[in-house]
């Protein structure tokens, strides 16, 4: 995988449900591969907590890190403001040597509002999930321990990792332009 290239990201929803998402690897900083999702659609706009976190248009710059129980997306509306910093808790992706990625779901999400305070989201569907014996006991704690622990380093203001605030949609799309263009690869600066 080169800054530039494609990565299709196979996200599997317990019980069983797919999805693929495919976004550019625009960079490799401090441990975490960079991507950026274009041209999202939300229709109607995804609102978290009564906050419109992405809507028609909107970009997401992600963090994967190979090792870790979580990524962190940088979520924008389609005029560029950023509306929040999003978590999801997941199994530590698998990395493929031919741009395929594939990672499972925990139900749990952090979510840091611009301006606002962190929250724990989705309890209930992690609850239901173990319920349904779609996620095994021992994923489900650790899933919530993962979360527990997102949340108070959130509060204490030691998360997201610090290559996250490296970075900006300004430096992104810079970086994806001089990718496309041919120039230097990205790197961390």
């Amino acid at each position: 995988m080169t800054p530039g290239s494609f990565v299709r990201i196979h996200y599997v929803r317990p019980p069983g449900r797919k999805t693929v998402f495919t976004q550019r690897l625009i960079a490799e900083d401090g441990g975490a591969l960079v991507t950026l999702a274009r041209d999202l659609s939300f229709a109607p706009p995804l609102e978290i907590q009564g906050t419109v976190a992405l809507e028609e248009g909107s970009v997401a710059l992600w963090f994967t890190f190979p090792e870790r129980w979580y990524d962190v997306g940088l979520f924008h509306r389609a005029d560029g403001s950023r509306s929040g910093i999003y978590g999801n808790v997941l199994t530590p992706p698998v990395i493929h040597s031919d741009g395929r990625w594939d990672t499972t779901d925990l139900f749990l999400d952090l979510w840091i509002p611009s301006g606002g305070s962190p929250a724990l989201l989705d309890q209930d569907e992690l609850d239901a999930a173990l319920a349904e014996t779609a996620v095994a006991p021992e994923l489900a704690a650790r899933a919530a321990e993962e979360g527990d622990r997102l949340l108070k380093q959130a509060r204490s203001g030691h998360w997201p990792p610090p290559v996250v605030g490296r970075w900006s949609l300004d430096r992104a799309l810079e970086l994806e332009r001089r990718l496309l263009a041919g120039g230097a690869p990205a790197t961390a600066q």
